[in-house]
């Protein structure tokens, strides 16, 4: 008796608990809610802007380091 409650326990397959994943997540897919053509365009142009302000900042931010540790290594060595 105790070997047919632990048949009636046991977990499918692997194949089968993937194929049902699969589907979940489909019909879960399905229930979204995607947004416009023109909001992703809009929300990619305001990505690109900040990746764009942020390269400026730091190409900035090591322009400046550089030219400061060029002008310690002259102050040394520039006599």
């Amino acid at each position: 008796m105790a070997k047919q409650v632990n048949k009636e326990e046991k977990k499918p397959n692997i194949f089968v608990r993937m194929g049902r994943k699969l589907k979940e997540t489909f019909s879960e897919l399905k229930r979204v809610t995607w947004p416009s053509f023109p909001k992703v365009v809009r929300s990619t142009c305001v990505v690109l802007v900040v990746v764009v302000v942020f390269l400026v900042v730091v190409t900035a931010i090591n322009f400046g380091l550089q030219e400061l540790l060029k002008v310690i290594t002259n102050i040394n060595g520039g006599a």
